[in-house]
Parts: C-alpha cells; sequence; structure tokens
C-alpha cells in the first residue's frame, strides 16, 4: 500500500500579528516569518502513519511551494513517513487552489501509482476546503471531505463524513482522496530518533520540465480563475475628544454627538 499525503506550509497560526502583505501583490510577505506545517494537515500525517503501521504502508509526503518549504518536510519526515516531494518551479507561482490541485495532481501521478491520498481538511491561512476535491477530479478518482472517522479494509476505506447538521458513513474503494478533519485523531509528537532519521530520508524537489504532460496554462497564476482582490487595513485606534464645562454642558455635548446615531 502507498499513501500520499499533501502538505502546506503555512504562517504560524500562533504568530497572526507578524503577518504582513505586500500591498501590490496582496500576497503574505514570508520574509523573516516564520513557518510550519498546517495544522490540519498533520491529522492526516498521523492517519498515514497509523495505516503504516497497521499494514506496512509507504508513506510519501508533497507540498507545493518556495525552496524554504523543505524545512517542513523535513519536519513532516520525523513523523515516520519515508520520502518527501517539493514542487518548486517560478511556473507554479500564484497559484490558487485550482492550479495548486492541478500541480500537485501531476506529481502524484508521475510518483504514483498511490492507493491513498490524503489532506487536510482546509488550511490555516487560506480555508477554502477545495485542494482536496479538486486533487481528486484532476486525478480522476472518488472524494471525500471532513472526514472525522477513517479505517481501512480489504482494498476500501471505511469513513465518516461530518454534514451539515449529522454524520455519514461512506465505503470508499481505493484509490481515492479523503480531506480529514481535526476530530479524525491526536497527532503524536515526533521522537528524538524521528527528527535525526529524517535528516537522510530521500526529499526531492521537482519543477515544471520534470511533470510529463505539464501544461504551464493550468498551472501557477495562468491556471487560476481566482486571485487576490482588494487589500484593507483596518486600524483599531480610537480618538480622543476632550469636553470642558459644567456637567451640564458636556452631557449636553455628549448628547449632541450620539443623537444622530440613536433613535430618541
Amino acid at each position: 500500500m502507498r499513501i500520499a499525503v499533501c502538505i502546506k506550509s503555512v504562517p504560524d497560526p500562533n504568530k497572526t500579528s507578524d503577518i504582513k502583505f505586500d500591498p501590490v501583490t496582496k500576497n503574505v510577505i514570508r520574509d523573516n516569518l516564520e513557518m510550519v506545517i498546517n495544522p490540519t494537515d498533520l491529522h492526516a500525517i498521523e492517519l498515514a502513519m497509523t495505516l503504516k503501521e497497521r499494514t506496512g504502508a509507504e508513506v510519501v509526503l508533497f507540498s507545493m511551494g518556495p525552496p524554504a518549504a523543505q524545512k517542513q518536510l523535513r519536519d513532516g519526515l520525523s513523523y515516520g513517513t519515508d520520502s518527501a516531494y517539493l514542487l518548486s518551479d517560478r511556473a507554479f507561482g500564484g497559484a490558487d487552489s485550482l492550479a495548486t490541485a492541478y500541480t500537485l495532481a501531476k506529481a502524484i501521478a508521475y510518483t504514483g501509482p498511490f492507493d491513498l491520498i490524503l489532506t487536510g481538511n482546509e488550511s490555516s491561512d487560506g480555508g477554502t476546503t477545495q485542494v482536496a476535491s479538486q486533487l481528486g477530479e484532476w486525478l480522476g478518482l472518488p472524494h471525500l471531505m471532513e472526514i472525522v472517522k477513517a479505517e481501512y479494509t480489504d482494498g476500501s476505506m471505511k469513513v465518516q463524513k461530518k454534514m451539515d447538521d449529522d454524520f455519514a458513513d461512506f465505503e470508499v474503494a481505493l484509490p481515492a482522496v479523503l480531506a480529514v478533519s481535526k476530530a479524525v485523531n491526536k497527532v503524536r509528537y515526533p521522537n528524538i530518533k524521528g527528527i535525526m532519521q529524517a535528516k537522510k530520508k530521500p526529499l526531492t524537489v521537482l519543477g515544471a520540465a520534470d511533470l510529463p504532460g505539464f501544461e504551464a496554462h493550468n498551472a501557477g497564476s495562468a491556471g487560476s480563475p481566482t486571485s487576490n482582490g482588494d487589500l484593507l487595513e483596518f486600524s483599531f485606534e480610537r480618538g480622543c475628544v476632550e469636553y470642558a464645562g459644567t456637567p451640564e454642558e458636556i452631557a449636553k455635548q455628549i448628547l449632541d454627538r450620539i443623537r444622530p446615531y440613536i433613535n430618541v
């Protein structure tokens, strides 16, 4: 059994005050920004490791991003996964979820076949929850998201999916794409042995020229039907107005100030 796990490098959700945006491109300025594995993706890694322990599966990580994202892939390898691929090329830049899913699909098809493809349900920086379903469509595979329970049985996955007001049970024939939620499991901590071994595990960087059948018009900004809109910055500072006079005069000034906003 071979399992692909797609992870994303995101700004540390615990340090959102450090995030700044380029006023022209509207993209996050990554310089000096602490990046981590997207928290929900850790639950996808945990599920893959559980299946690896039960079936002897091979677990391969995939991520798309700049060269610095190798750090997050090494972190992912420390959990006990086997190898990793970083998709890094200027041709991939500016991608929305659809273009990202296309590039991931090309890499997974090139390095496959895989019996199961796992992702986190959403990312902490974008939160579109679209990549898993789009990845399934690009690969031509069945796909489900919002998975809260998952069990491997004889070539299929028995899963429970969160619905709007309830839960639904499915049995999905493999290969398939599943997006897991944080409720699916509890993530283990990597141990010292895993951290040391991660430094020596295979990590391959792939560019557009390495992916057979890669079509540039489906990737990067060219393949993205959506783009960043206006960047609006809000200030939470409050001005101060000083009122002078007798208490009665001050009360009248305050009432005159707020009267247009109330119905009295």
